[in-house]
């Protein structure tokens, strides 16, 4: 039964991600507009994050343009195939479960954050009055 449902969903994303990812480059949201000096230090907090995300993941897609609404260069990682972006996502944040944001402080400590809701608001928290 794992195998069919499985099956299903792998299906389903072949089918639909290429239908996802158009609707997503055709409805950029316009960024925010800050001075030079705003960008600047936005983007500097930006290289503290990182989205563990997969492309076609709704969940995903909602994030980034949240992060283009901000004008926000954080880096996306691809944590879909196996391989070394999967492991650290599950060994580091405790699941394999996307979208994810890797929080990394000044001291490099790691917190890792679930759930686009969560990480929609702490992006906005954070950003959306830098200007």
């Amino acid at each position: 039964m794992k195998i069919i449902v499985r099956s299903f969903f792998k299906t389903l994303r072949i089918v639909l991600g290429p239908v996802m990812l158009l609707k997503e480059a055709l409805t950029q949201p316009q960024g925010v507009v800050r001075s030079e000096a705003g960008q600047q230090s936005v983007d500097k907090s930006c290289g503290a994050l990182a989205l563990y995300q997969y492309k076609t993941c709704p969940f995903c897609i909602k994030v980034r343009q949240e992060m283009r609404r901000l004008s926000l260069n954080i880096s996306k990682v691809d944590a879909q195939p196996e391989g070394p972006a999967r492991s650290e996502l599950t060994q580091q944040g405790g699941h394999a479960k996307v979208p994810c944001l890797k929080i990394t402080d000044e001291a490099g400590n790691s917190h890792w954050l679930y759930d686009s809701e969560k990480i929609i608001a702490y992006l906005r928290s954070h950003f959306a009055q830098v200007v």
